[in-house]
């Protein structure tokens, strides 16, 4: 939307060629009217001249008659000095004014003002020669007679006589002259004035009727643009209130123009919009961050040294969520889709377009087929961790899992209302959901280990808030449901697929016992329903041989379990030191021929899932660092487990790194559990009931493995609860033992 100054140019080129016109006639007749009105003021002039040599002609005769009636008289009387000086001036004047007249020279006035006389005619030059010849025959003898006037040694009376008999026969040929010249430079100067006040006339008429002319051509040219600028207003009113989306302009202070289509007020859900701040339209309806970099992003569109394409990759404001205010028009939250482009005038930015559309019918699309796409993900890998994992694994995870889901609910539904009821519910939550993670990350269910990681966020944060209430909880509630969810459809692929070793019942019947929490005031955990998620045609799909049929071998689902739980484990901590960047490998000589107890299997299984990642994320080191120690790159882990008669004894050891009190000293000092100086007086003992506190980790960054400070504190807890021992051994740089006893009985 590029203005182009060229269309206005052509536009407004034949006005200001008329106004340029228009200008120049009134300028032309201004200049001739000065150039007359000077040649009027020069032929004044000269009339006034021809007077002034007529009465100076006069009185010439005149003091000629008066100084020859006087002769005799005392030359040095005043009389006959006035008279001698009047003369020699009108002598001296007559001569200058006649060269003057007749070569149209430059005069000076009484006053001292100076005039240029005009050229004369052909007639009007004939009466000055005749009156100028009349002159030079008087003006010499004049001379001589004044020449000795004032001097009473030298007789003038012959002189004066000569001078007054010569002025009784030149005066009436020089009056007569000089009158007809008068005449003709008035008769001349009357010429030229009608002839000027004619082209004054005619002129002041041409300007007039051009005005006329020009006033016309312009207001029919005005209405003809009115006309267009209507026609194209009521076009872009139109387009306006018919276009579905909503646009409108920017100023570089993010005022809103004062045009903008109908549909913009219902998508933005404002009645007024035209005029108003942007920021303020968008305060309070998307996050002060988005808002925030929204006015960053709008200052580098109106930057010039910032492309166009480039800054539009950055747009906040792309499908963004606008959230639904006290007295706005919008119903509920929409996501809105904002497009930015650059208004040039000439060269420089102008305006920003701004084109808005409601797309939440297609985010809100997106989104479901992006669920139902993570569903389908989900039942592919629940499907394939069933086919490729033993049944009877596959059925203790389902057991396990609704035993951690029946006891988390149970711990919210217990009531606490102080301080140290409700962290104790957290630290107990904490636990389950922890041991509920380790166990679906081992199986390789990402999608189950996603929700519980989820769910450890929330109860992490919750750890860190410091004072708790019974409403923290409530969130909780969510996640138990979801995994409620994904335990019943495990459940039902497994009781479908595996139907010669029969899962057991479905989460669905076993959720109508579990007691909803907090019940009496709020449903936190609805009972879940069973839902099949994967059908028998999908599932035929993926080439299931037979319900015996295991990895396309045939096995002995009884003989071979406890093969399977090593194999088990061995993938376990392989996924973990693949996600750590490590190499490590389990050995076992004890796991495939001890009997474990059933009422220890599940603490030996939960207690093994803990001590193994906690080896792999803790003990053992990165291939590069066991190299420089001289290590072997892969590192050893040795899980056993021996009967001892009246007790069972759980050993995890590794070949890493140790346990460096050193750095759990710095890690308590550095959370603020201790002082520098507190921490530094702390025995061995006292810091490894810091390690296997909750909370306490000595890794810096959490992630699915590790970092929350939850494994030990499970560990410890379940020996606690089986009334069992603990027995931690390790040397820096070497080694980290853990063993564990617990009781048969």
């Amino acid at each position: 939307m590029a203005t182009t100054p060229h269309v206005d140019n052509k536009r407004y080129q034949g006005l200001i060629v008329s106004i340029a016109l228009f200008l120049s006639l009134i300028g032309a007749l201004l200049a001739f009217t000065f150039y007359t009105s000077n040649l009027l003021e020069r032929n004044t002039a000269l009339i006034d001249q021809t007077n002034q040599v007529a009465n100076s002609a006069q009185a010439v005769i005149k003091d000629l008659f008066d100084l020859d009636s006087s002769y005799g008289e005392d030359t040095k009387s005043p009389h006959i000095q006035r008279v001698l000086s009047r003369l020699e001036q009108n002598t001296a004047l007559i001569t200058s004014s006649m060269t003057a007249i007749e070569q149209g020279g430059t005069i000076t006035d009484a006053e001292g003002n100076t005039y240029d006389l005009p050229n004369i005619d052909s007639k009007a030059q004939a009466n000055v020669a005749a009156a100028n010849e009349q002159w030079q025959a008087l003006e010499p003898k004049i001379q001589t007679y004044l020449k000795d006037a004032d001097n009473v040694m030298v007789p003038s009376a012959d002189a004066l006589t000569q001078a007054v008999e010569q002025a009784k026969t030149s005066s009436l040929f020089i009056n007569d002259s000089l009158d007809n010249l008068t005449k003709d430079v008035f008769n001349s100067a009357e010429r030229q004035a009608t002839t000027i006040r004619l082209i004054q006339v005619l002129g002041v008429a041409a300007i007039f009727t051009y005005f006329l002319i020009f006033v016309f051509f312009f207001v029919r040219r005005l209405r003809e643009t009115d006309a267009e600028a209507f026609a194209a207003r009521r076009e872009t009113q139109e387009i306006m209130q018919t276009v579905n989306t909503g646009l409108f302009l920017l100023d570089k202070d993010l005022n809103i123009g004062q045009q903008h289509s109908r549909a913009l007020n219902d998508i933005i859900g404002a009645d007024r919009l035209a005029g108003e701040n942007f920021t303020n339209v968008l305060r309070g309806r998307i996050s002060d961050k988005d808002l925030k970099t929204t006015q960053q992003f709008i200052e580098q569109l109106y930057n010039p040294r910032v492309k166009e394409k480039l800054v539009d990759s950055l747009n906040p404001l792309h499908k963004v969520m606008l959230h639904n205010t006290a007295g706005s028009k919008a119903l509920n939250n929409r996501f809105l889709d904002f497009k930015f482009s650059r208004v040039y005038d000439n060269k420089d930015i102008a305006r920003i377009l701004v084109n808005v559309n409601d797309v939440s019918d297609a985010v809100y699309l997106e989104q479901r087929l992006e669920k139902e796409r993570s569903q389908n993900d989900m039942q592919i890998e629940m499907l394939t961790t069933i086919l490729n994992v033993n049944p009877k694994i596959i059925n203790e995870f389902i057991t396990n899992t609704q035993m951690h889901i029946e006891k988390m609910n149970n711990i919210l539904k217990n009531p606490g209302s102080s301080q140290y009821e409700l962290e104790g519910k957290l630290k107990a939550i904490y636990r389950e959901m922890h041991s509920l993670k380790g166990e679906a990350s081992a199986l390789k269910l990402h999608s189950f280990t996603k929700i519980a990681s989820d769910a450890e966020d929330k109860l992490h944060a919750l750890q860190n808030q410091g004072q708790l209430s019974g409403n923290d909880f409530l969130p909780l509630a969510v996640h138990l449901d979801d995994l409620l969810s994904l335990s019943n459809t495990i459940a039902t692929l497994g009781e479908r697929i595996n139907r010669s070793a029969p899962a057991p019942a479905p989460a669905a019947t076993q959720a109508t016992n579990v007691p909803t929490p907090l019940a009496a005031d709020n449903d936190i955990v609805k009972n879940s329903v069973s839902k099949t998620v994967v059908t028998e045609s999908q599932a035929a799909n993926h080439s299931i041989g037979s319900i015996d049929t295991y990895g396309g071998q045939d096995i002995d689902l009884d003989g071979d379990a406890e093969d399977d739980r090593l194999s088990f484990y061995k993938d376990f901590a392989k996924d973990i030191a693949t996600r750590q960047g490590k190499q490590v490998q389990l050995k076992s000589n004890t796991l495939t021929q001890a009997d474990i107890p059933a009422h220890l299997a599940k603490p030996i299984k939960e207690i093994s899932i803990q001590l193994l990642r906690n080896a792999v994320v803790h003990g053992i080191e990165t291939p590069s660092t066991r190299h420089s120690a001289g290590k072997a790159a892969v590192g050893t882990i040795d899980l056993e487990v021996k009967d001892n008669g009246s007790d069972f004894t759980l050993m995890v050891q590794d070949d890493g790194q140790g346990i460096n009190y050193d750095g759990i000293r710095t890690k308590l000092s550095k959370e603020g559990r201790f002082s520098a100086e507190e921490a530094n007086q702390l025995s061995q003992g006292d810091l490894l009931k810091q390690l296997f506190s909750s909370g306490f980790s000595t890794k810096e960054h959490a992630d699915e493995d590790g970092g929350r400070g939850v494994g030990l504190d499970i560990i410890k807890a379940q020996v606690k609860d089986y009334d069992g021992k603990l027995n931690v051994n390790s040397e820096l740089g070497q080694m980290t033992r853990f063993v564990i006893t617990l009781p048969k009985a």
